[in-house]
């Protein structure tokens, strides 16, 4: 059964022959993807029981018009606590999501709030004319959370440590 909720969380665990890097070194690795072209940030998580703290907020294309114009904004937090003695990242997934009415968007009219992992894939297509007079469908959104968790975890076990996805730090 460990084995399987290790799956299920997203547990990773570093190549054989790394030698782990001291916890320092770590966090300036993960505070450093900060200005390499991913679509979230990294800070310290302050006085909130964890070290650092990755977010990313996306605002969904809005449908409808008017009155019954609609407008998701999602936040997606990954909580990071870092175990030196174990060389582990505990890692704990979040996602907000406000939907808005209006135009322009003011009136909330939902909120979801979720904990744990994180795999969700959305993605939005329109019909464009092309350039021989057909249509065509495009992709005109597109929200992967790996584009938020690949990153982290990859420089996590790079760096000799062990990422283990939890539902509570």
């Amino acid at each position: 059964m460990g084995r399987l909720w290790d799956k299920y969380m997203g547990t990773r665990h570093p190549d054989s022959g790394v030698t782990p890097i001291p916890t320092m070194e770590l966090r300036t690795a993960l505070l450093a993807l900060n200005g390499t072209g991913v679509p979230f940030g990294v800070r310290d998580a302050g006085a909130s029981g964890s070290d650092l703290l990755a977010e990313w907020r996306v605002l969904e294309p809005a449908t409808g018009s008017g009155a019954s114009r609609r407008q998701v904004e999602r936040t997606l937090k990954i909580w990071m606590r870092m175990l030196p003695g174990e060389r582990v990242v505990r890692a704990m997934d979040e996602q907000w999501s406000v939907t808005r009415a209006g135009n322009p968007p003011g009136l909330t009219v939902g909120r979801e709030r979720g904990r744990g992992p994180m795999r969700s894939v959305h993605k939005e297509w329109t019909f464009e004319k092309g350039p021989d007079g057909r249509r065509h469908k495009v992709e005109s959104f597109s929200l992967d959370t790996r584009d938020m968790k690949n990153p982290l975890r990859d420089t996590v076990t790079g760096a000799g440590w062990t990422w283990r996805g939890v539902h509570r730090l």
